[in-house]
């Protein structure tokens, strides 16, 4: 499979090890220093696109790939607020497209783990819940897309809550986020309950950039074939 990766950082890097290691072959590169490269025809010479760049650039960058006919993998997060727009951009080229705010799979896992977990936890109101999220100081966007993909899905179960924040709240109607940034750190996030009584806690911790990488490549072998709007549960038969 000959990919496109657009946002050449470390993560750009991981995701190409990955591809070349699984058999596939890079065939553009895109990153600040050569955006003119990004045109139809050099795009076209791969078969799905992967786009991890950040909060500033990842709709344009989606929107025009997806306008070149190319099937989309994303990971930029801090963009939530125009994700409806680019599902709709999709539908409209009848185009594939999967975004994802962590594509790791052990990730993915702790999604549904979360989610069952908040299930569990919705009749027990004197549990008090928090999300924590910690990263090295340059991640961009705060809270992570990881952390509100996980606020968001326990404000689905948990009647109790009706919004998140990304501070110390104590009105019960609202779900606290908390964001570190230190230097040096794996990624890690922490859903725990807490009570008079005992704390429940789930944490996942990342070790390194190789299972968002590895994700990604998967989820680009998933979609390079298919049509239409996807997400890690599709790719992973969650």
């Amino acid at each position: 499979m000959n990919i496109a990766i657009i946002g050449y950082g470390k993560m750009g890097k991981a995701i190409e090890e990955i591809a070349v290691h699984r058999g596939h072959k890079t065939v553009l590169t895109i990153d600040e220093h050569n955006l003119f490269d990004f045109t139809k025809e050099n795009i076209d010479k791969a078969e799905v696109a992967i786009e991890f760049t950040g909060p500033h650039t990842a709709y344009e960058n989606v929107k025009k790939a997806l306008g070149f006919d190319i099937p989309v993998v994303c990971g930029s997060t801090g963009w939530l607020d125009k994700l409806e727009e680019a599902n709709r951009f999709c539908k409209t080229r009848k185009g594939s497209f999967i975004y994802s705010s962590n594509y790791s799979v052990g990730v993915n896992i702790y999604f549904e783990i979360n989610k069952k977990l908040a299930e569990l936890m919705e009749p027990h109101k004197d549990y008090e819940l928090q999300v924590t999220e910690i990263h090295h100081t340059q991640k961009k966007d705060a809270p992570s897309g990881t952390a509100i993909t996980l606020a968001e899905q326990i404000l689905e179960r948990i009647s109790r809550k009706k919004t998140w924040v990304n501070h110390v709240t104590d009105n019960p109607r609202e779900l606290e986020i908390i964001s570190e940034r230190i230097d040096p750190t794996a990624g890690t996030h922490k859903v725990k309950y807490s009570s008079s009584i005992d704390d429940i806690e789930i944490i996942h911790t990342a070790h390194n950039r190789q299972g968002f990488a590895l994700g990604a490549v998967l989820a680009a072998e998933y979609i390079s074939d298919k049509k239409g709007i996807f997400s890690m549960k599709d790719v992973l038969n969650l």
